[in-house]
């Protein structure tokens, strides 16, 4: 019988589980950048090569439809999320769907910010979706496709028409290069190459289909527009912002990371290789959590089960007798006392979210680090919960 009183023999090789930024791939080092124009221009043309590089290899290895358009965009995936709410919304109304935190930041948007009427919010508790089926799409449809701070997905996308009236607008940062996006139910797609890639932060990439084209050239919201957010000039898109003519001045040094993590994504087989190594990471989550009685998922259906952002709440009897403040001081024990060991660093829940664990499981993190994990996962809760008075 192992026992889980004493320290594991075996380390993670790499204690990186933050869900973001994330792992860099395995094998990744700084020499893997050294290609970066430095010190030119990104007009240039070794530099506006570069950007049309990165978005050619972006639509090779997510399957992105032609007439799609793809844009490296300014300030992460929350700067595509803010282009396509300022630039889009407005024409007719618009549902709102949150179920974890960043999709209540995108209400706190519409609702408070744009201030539209014509505006409803369905909301579910974390580990939940709302009633999908509910869903009105004579109306724009504004949604996460997988809540990185619930760890809750939507399913696919058999939810959402063909013959909708209004555009889905899919912030899709910690989902896209992991989960199957079905972009022919998708107008307006979103992510930071930051998360399932390993890439460094700062821009974003903004996906558009011909019917947000045609939206973006026929309507013209009645709110100022920052130059940071207009992707129109005389009632006409411009193109140049998706052949790699980016609105502000990017990193180089970022977009040869980005372009680093998709070759090596490329050379996995493509969407279909990451895919297959998020899903063999959840497979060991699931597995150790299946057979472990003092925790379980956060998301209630499995099919709906994140395969990447993996988000866990203690199901001990004795921690839940505890007080609300003291169930999450436990739980921020237990991802300090791994941090403090080198074992696993960034894994506590998200600041928003109920009181728990967050482990990254995206596609560069390697399964045998996972492993080595839960058995000081198992170690940390004993030590912890012996250190409770009269041992909870």
């Amino acid at each position: 019988m192992t026992d889980l009183t004493a320290k594991p023999d075996v380390r993670p090789a790499n204690p990186n589980f933050s869900s973001g930024p994330c792992a860099k791939r395995p094998g990744w080092s700084l020499e893997a950048l050294g290609d970066a124009p430095l010190g030119r221009s990104h007009r240039a043309k070794p530099g506006k090569a570069k950007l049309a590089e990165a978005i050619e290899l972006t639509r090779k290895v997510l399957n992105v439809p032609d007439g799609y358009r793809i844009g490296i965009v300014p300030a992460s995936d929350t700067g595509a999320v803010e282009m396509a709410l300022w630039s889009l919304l407005g024409a007719r109304g618009v549902e709102m769907l949150a179920w974890e935190s960043f999709g209540s930041g995108w209400v706190t948007d519409v609702i408070k910010q744009l201030k539209l009427d014509d505006a409803r919010v369905l909301e579910a508790p974390y580990g939940e979706l709302p009633d999908l089926a509910s869903v009105d799409f004579t109306k724009d449809v504004v949604f996460t496709w997988n809540g990185t701070t619930s760890g809750v997905r939507v399913p696919n996308g058999d939810w959402i028409p063909d013959d909708r009236e209004g555009l889905t607008i899919c912030d899709a940062t910690s989902a896209a290069f992991a989960q199957d996006l079905a972009f022919d139910k998708l107008d307006v797609v979103t992510f930071s190459w930051q998360k399932v890639l390993g890439g460094e932060a700062a821009h974003g990439v903004l996906i558009l289909s011909p019917r947000a084209v045609e939206r973006l050239e026929s309507y013209t919201p009645a709110w100022p527009m920052p130059k940071i957010f207009r992707m129109t000039k005389g009632g006409k898109l411009i193109e140049g912002i998706f052949k790699g003519e980016t609105i502000n001045t990017p990193s180089m040094l970022c977009v040869e990371d980005y372009i680093d993590a998709l070759k090596w994504a490329d050379g996995l087989g493509g969407f279909a290789g990451l895919r297959a190594r998020a899903d063999a990471n959840l497979k060991v989550l699931a597995d150790w959590v299946e057979k472990t009685s003092w925790v379980d998922f956060l998301a209630v259906d499995p099919a709906t089960r994140s395969n990447t952002s993996v988000c866990l709440k203690v199901t001990d009897p004795g921690i839940l007798a505890l007080t609300a403040d003291q169930q999450a001081a436990f739980a921020k024990a237990l991802a300090g006392t791994l941090e403090a060991e080198g074992i696993a660093y960034d894994i506590g829940a998200y600041r928003d979210a109920p009181s728990g664990l967050r482990i990254w499981a995206g596609a560069t993190v390697e399964a045998s680090d996972l492993e080595a994990l839960t058995h000081w996962l198992d170690w940390v809760f004993q030590s912890e919960k012996a250190k409770l008075p009269q041992a909870a």
